[in-house]
């Protein structure tokens, strides 16, 4: 299923699943539409009431073709006085059945005046195969709302009660669940559109079922391919996290031995990496089709804007609960650590053991080329390995924000840092709310010796985007690979021996 599209009407296979979203007014209902259509520019969200005043549809689609057309309708305002004016139209005794009730409304003046906005809803509702009843679950169960489901039960289709902000310390979950029971309606589903579970979709798919067995086929369809897309958006955001830190690791600086040479090799390596960070930041944030307004504390540094926490700074690590030496303490101050070449060359010595002779000889003219700038008398600078692991938790952090976050949120993510060791695991938190712990998200990168792959780029400078001589070698990729695949199982993200 690719994204889905919206407008204001969109074209609608005949064979497409149609779903009316009603409801009362401000419970989240065009926040129902922004999330599972995974667009943030679907409708407007406001915390006032009556804020969608037409009819709107987003389509799903499979395979190209729209298999589900959600439609955004005004929400009910007025649902005592209209069931008041259904018994003067069209009262019980003249044995009309709930469909002809609500076609003789809509053909009344009334549908085209006091409640023009009810009208359009019910209109809706009519034209669609099922509806669902979005319902704000901090909201007091009032008479207001029994009258509205009085009124959409007349239209003849199924309705499906979407209890939103379910997360909010206010929810009447239990109140509300027996409510609706009582009016027979025991099908429910719990969706928060700001921070939705992580099965939410596949949940209210398997429930809508239950309602439509005619379309049960096409449902369970777009509830694997919710899951399918899911996975893949979560391989992607691993593979530009992996690609981040083999950049990082990988790349290094070149200086002469004076003190203000090293300073100013060292600004210029930090400025690189703040900004290869912000490329991958941008790009999850893409692939999620969230933008930099969901996560303001990574600005560009370019535009004049200080980041909220300084990457190099030694604060920052220890925020995040990277255990670093007190012979690390210099190079985390700034930001970077001089590998000096001595005799033994500091050049992965695992990984040219490992190697074939005929790999020795064909990188004997880069390896001999720093060997030369060494008798020089030149540095090399590189990133700390206490940055590397910064770098790691900070994007899976974001990764995870991200996976949690529903596409009506409006606050922006915040990520927190590790919590102290004796800090019991915090439940899922809303979307604006800090995100877990990293400390609970990756194990494995606080301390320890960093990841094979890792030790293996930092010997290889041609590996990172940032060099003037890139080489995306078959090897590169290989490496890439299997650094995503560690990143996938957060506890061995690190060895578990000490470095």
């Amino acid at each position: 299923m690719s994204d889905a599209q919206s407008a204001a009407a969109p074209a609608v296979d005949n064979q497409a699943l149609k779903l009316a979203v009603v409801g009362h007014t401000n419970t989240g209902k065009t926040s129902l539409l922004r999330t599972l259509a995974r667009d943030p520019g679907f409708g407007q969200v406001q915390d006032s009431p009556g804020t969608t005043r037409h009819v709107e549809g987003a389509s799903l689609l499979v395979d190209g073709r729209p298999a589900v057309t959600l439609y955004d309708t005004p929400g009910i305002e007025d649902s005592i006085a209209l069931l008041d004016y259904l018994e003067q139209i069209a009262p019980a005794a003249s044995r009309l059945d709930g469909p002809e009730r609500i076609r003789r409304f809509l053909d009344s003046p009334e549908a085209h005046r006091r409640f023009e906005q009810e009208a359009r809803v019910l209109r809706k509702l009519l034209d669609s195969d099922a509806g669902l009843y979005v319902v704000d679950a901090r909201d007091p169960i009032l008479g207001k709302h029994k009258d509205e489901l009085t009124i959409l039960a007349s239209c003849g289709h199924p309705l499906l009660p979407v209890l939103n902000f379910t997360h909010s310390p206010q929810q009447r979950l239990s109140q509300w669940r027996e409510a609706l029971a009582r009016l027979g309606l025991h099908a429910i589903a719990e969706f928060d559109t700001v921070a939705p579970a992580l099965d939410g979709e596949a949940q209210l798919y398997d429930k809508l079922a239950l309602l439509l067995d005619g379309h049960a086929a096409l449902l369970r369809e777009i509830r694997d391919e919710v899951a399918q897309q899911k996975s893949q958006r979560h391989k992607d955001g691993l593979r530009l996290i992996a690609e981040l830190l083999v950049d990082a690791a990988a790349w290094r600086i070149a200086c002469e031995p004076d003190q203000e040479s090293v300073e100013a090799a060292a600004q210029n390596l930090r400025r690189q990496v703040r900004d290869r960070e912000t490329a991958c930041v941008r790009s999850l944030l893409k692939r999620y089709n969230f933008s930099q307004r969901d996560f303001p504390a990574h600005a560009l540094p370019l535009e004049g804007e200080r980041w909220g926490m300084d990457l190099f700074h030694p604060q920052a690590l220890k925020d995040f609960g990277v255990h670093v030496g007190k012979g690390l303490a210099a190079g985390a101050m700034a930001g970077a650590t001089l590998d000096v070449f001595t005799a033994g060359l500091s050049l992965g010595a695992a990984t040219l053991l490992g190697a074939a002779v005929g790999g020795l000889w064909q990188g004997a003219d880069k390896i001999g080329k720093r060997v030369m700038g060494r008798l020089q008398g030149y540095r090399e600078i590189t990133v700390d390995d206490a940055v590397l692991r910064l770098l790691a938790l900070r994007q899976l952090a974001l990764l995870r924000a991200l996976e949690r976050r529903g596409h009506a949120a409006q606050a922006p993510i915040e990520l927190e840092a590790a919590a102290d060791e004796n800090t019991p695991t915090a439940p899922a938190p809303q979307a604006g709310q800090p995100a877990p712990s990293t400390r609970d998200l990756s194990p494995g990168w606080q301390s320890g010796r960093l990841p094979d792959e890792l030790q293996e780029a930092r010997s290889q400078p041609q590996w990172s985007t940032l060099s003037g001589n890139y080489e995306n070698s078959s090897r590169r990729k290989q490496v890439v690979q299997a650094l995503t695949a560690r990143l996938s199982h957060p506890a061995s993200g690190a060895a578990a021996q000490d470095a």
